[in-house]
């Protein structure tokens, strides 16, 4: 069955990957970017089947304008997509307040204004899917990447907790955790803060160890996230990259094993 998707963050990396799978496969597509004119080879491949969409994700008036024109425009939504993110290095001594409330209006309130402009949509229809991209780095955490965690954070609990506010509806939720990919996640997308003198030698091994961590190729997550949107009973989480299981069970054996630990002074609370 064909579906209508609205993606956002589409204008490269897994938004760009994904929104191009689905219209390969005869979907329709509601992309949004900062700049539609950087989907114009894409719009004139897929012609009527993708609405390219200009818009920033920290605006909340402009996201519900965004939402109504694309179910407006097709008569549906059935998948949405909250892809839009950036990633934020420094440590968390070393970064702004303008810098911190960016990251976490992009990366968490941008999903929020999204997951609220599309759910009366999905609510009336019975029947929707919202996937939420959060990362590894929503469930692990690495030094020189404080703000951009507790983004991530953020959105696994968001997503968890509204999983279960809208199942009674039809509505499904998946968070997607993907682990190192070839993105430029790192790269030309990224905002990274002026070390100080106290954090330069951390930075710097960081730096060392980000530059030998192999990367996964992101394309392979194109045919996952396709068959994932065809599921049933789609699952809460998914990971993406065969890395990622590993790093979550020895987290959480490290969790569980202080917990228990502790738990005689826990007890006495």
């Amino acid at each position: 069955m064909t579906k209508t998707w609205f993606i956002t963050g589409a204008s490269r990396g897994f938004g760009r990957l994904w929104a191009e799978a689905a219209l390969k496969r005869g979907d329709r597509v509601a992309a949004t970017v900062r700049d539609p004119q950087v989907l114009a080879e894409m719009k004139e491949r897929a012609d009527d089947r993708l609405l390219p969409l200009a818009l920033d994700v920290t605006d909340r008036a402009a996201v519900v304008a965004a939402v109504d024109r694309a179910h407006e425009h097709f008569g549906t939504l059935d998948v949405v997509v909250n892809n839009a993110g950036y990633g934020l290095f420094g440590a968390a001594e070393d970064i702004t307040e303008e810098r911190a409330r960016k990251q976490v209006d992009t990366n968490v309130f941008g999903t929020l204004w999204v997951t609220q402009a599309v759910l009366p949509h999905l609510r009336a229809a019975g029947a929707g899917h919202i996937i939420n991209v959060s990362s590894i780095a929503g469930i692990v955490a690495w030094p020189l990447l404080s703000i951009y965690h507790a983004s991530k954070f953020a959105v696994e609990g968001l997503s968890e907790a509204l999983a279960q506010e809208v199942a009674a509806f039809g509505i499904k939720v998946t968070i997607v955790e993907p682990a190192a990919y070839a993105t430029d996640w790192s790269g030309s997308s990224s905002i990274r803060a002026m070390p100080s003198p106290a954090y330069q030698d951390l930075t710097a091994r960081r730096t060392a160890i980000s530059a030998a961590a192999p990367q996964a190729d992101p394309a392979a997550t194109a045919q996952v996230i396709m068959e994932l949107v065809d599921t049933a009973e789609p699952p809460l989480r998914l990971f993406l990259g065969g890395a990622a299981l590993s790093m979550a069970q020895a987290t959480y054996a490290e969790r569980l094993a202080e917990w228990e630990k502790w738990n005689h002074l826990s007890a006495l609370a």
